[in-house]
């Protein structure tokens, strides 16, 4: 998660309480300082501030919207500008969600939250469950059709992305960025491992059915 604000007292504060909640935080002072943040490794939300050094959190979010890469990063804009107009304003620019200041902690908390399950469901840390498939995120178990499954950690990451996007296929290159993140540099080929680790791992049950391949696409989880 990336904290773009300037103030360092409402940076660190909005830092502190999201490092409570259990994200992992770095912090820009702007938006070029949060654009080489991004450019190293894609954050899973970006907390931004309207009213910044240099290019404004208005204009950077236009520019992560009109960016292919971080097209679907979600954005909640941060800032003490409350009026109807610049909520809308925001929006317009591609902000997910607009918290005015001063804010609730709690409330931010729950608002991440919430863009995260519409951006980004498989990071919102919620468990679930496709036709028996149950991945629960807090535990890290998958049980299929109430029986255990083990799996590795890339493959757990893998399985939970594809049952929170059912009935859509992904190209390899796309799980990589997804699943192992964008910034990692390996083979696209792997992906075709993990996949048939993972059908091998729900073979007993009958949900290796469910991840489908598409010749000259990719993969995708059949909605049941």
């Amino acid at each position: 998660m990336l904290v773009v604000e300037d103030e360092p007292q409402i940076q660190e504060l909005v830092a502190v309480n999201l490092e409570h909640l259990g994200h992992k935080v770095l912090r820009a002072a702007s938006a070029e300082e949060a654009e080489s943040a991004i450019r190293a490794e894609l954050p899973d939300v970006v907390v931004l501030d309207w009213m910044l050094p240099g290019e404004s959190g208005l204009a950077f979010a236009r520019r992560l919207r009109a960016d292919e890469r971080t097209r679907d990063l979600p954005i909640l804009m941060l800032t003490a500008r409350a009026m109807e107009q610049d909520k809308v304003s925001g929006l317009e620019a591609g902000a997910d969600d607009y918290l005015t200041k001063p804010f609730s902690p709690r409330e931010l908390g729950a608002r991440i939250k919430a863009v995260l399950r519409r951006r980004a469901p498989q990071l919102s840390g919620d468990a679930v469950e496709v036709g028996g498939l149950r991945l629960d995120p807090a535990s890290h178990r998958v049980t299929a059709a109430g029986a255990r499954v083990e799996l590795s950690p890339a493959e757990f990451r893998l399985l939970h992305f594809l049952l929170t996007h059912p009935g859509r296929v992904y190209s390899r290159a796309q799980l990589l960025d997804q699943v192992w993140g964008d910034h990692v540099y390996i083979e696209e080929r792997t992906v075709d491992v993990h996949i048939r680790r993972l059908r091998k791992a729900l073979e007993a049950s009958g949900h290796d059915r469910l991840i489908d391949t598409v010749r000259g696409a990719g993969y995708g989880l059949r909605a049941a």
